[in-house]
């Protein structure tokens, strides 16, 4: 019998599955692990003898529809799923994840941590899902709630903001296109793109020359309100527990007018911050 890493895979999987895992009946002695082979193809409506044929290696290209079906069949996660596609040889789709998203608790918590980090999270469509609290205070046009590409050319004060608003327009467009690129069919990205098309030539000028590169390790400079300017590098993190959201770090170069203008920014923002919660109702004892 040949064999691929398809076919390995699927038996691996199809042994870590029970029938009651899926809504099957458990019907007394089984003479293998986890699933029959036939259970595993009506689950994932092919027929055994396609099925068959993918776990003996003799057929090696399924199509993202069988793959995608097989994927919910053996409960894989999003991980499973991506490890499916690559020992099939293709690349998948993203799923079709809620339209509300939210962030991570416990990102957040970290996040926090950092008190000369500015960090912002980002969700498919560019959204400002959450900022720490140094976040808040570096970009203050950029609230949770904010999304990045209509505040920069629908808010005429960025253009302000940024000491070269072209280059961090065009950077903004292209990162977009990368995006949409990745989930042509997300409703959250159509509905950002023809809210700021509709209203911004510049847009979509930009948007015509189908410029497409993800964020990436960058300088920034910065012409903060009340800090001056700001000079920062970004990293960009993939959140591997919500696909499609990035973590969006900056940080300065140590010893430097930056580095000390974000660990006073820090400092007033936990300041203010602290003074909130304390003006906070307090409930009687």
């Amino acid at each position: 019998m040949t064999t691929s890493r398809l076919g390995d895979y699927l038996r691996s999987r199809r042994a870590q599955v029970t029938p009651s895992d899926v809504g099957l009946p458990q019907d007394g002695r089984r003479r293998v692990p986890g699933l029959r082979r036939e259970e595993v193809a009506m689950l994932a409506r092919i027929s055994v003898d396609y099925y068959l044929r993918l776990e003996q290696g003799r057929e090696r290209r399924p199509s993202t529809q069988v793959l995608d079906a097989l994927s919910d069949a053996l409960l894989l996660d999003n991980d499973g799923r991506l490890h499916l596609y690559r020992v099939a040889g293709t690349t998948p789709l993203p799923r079709n994840e809620s339209s509300v998203e939210r962030a991570d608790p416990q990102l957040l918590t970290l996040a926090e941590l950092w008190d000369r980090t500015p960090a912002l999270l980002l969700g498919r469509a560019y959204d400002v899902l959450a900022a720490n609290t140094l976040g808040r205070a570096v970009f203050p046009h950029l609230p949770p709630g904010a999304n990045v590409l209509l505040t920069m050319f629908l808010d005429p004060s960025v253009r302000s903001f940024h000491a070269d608003w072209e280059k961090a327009a065009a950077n903004a467009v292209a990162g977009f296109r990368f995006l949409e690129g990745a989930r042509p069919n997300d409703p959250r990205i159509h509905e950002v793109l023809q809210t700021v098309s509709e209203s911004s030539r510049e847009f979509a000028d930009l948007w015509q020359r189908r410029d497409a590169r993800g964020k990436s390790d960058a300088a920034k400079v910065l012409l903060h309100p009340d800090a001056g300017e700001l000079t920062l590098r970004m990293q960009t993190l993939d959140v591997r527990s919500a696909p499609g959201q990035q973590l969006i770090v900056y940080h300065a170069q140590e010893g430097t007018g930056t580095a000390d203008a974000l660990r006073l920014l820090g400092s007033l923002a936990a300041t203010t911050h602290s003074g909130h919660q304390d003006d906070s109702p307090r409930r009687a004892t």
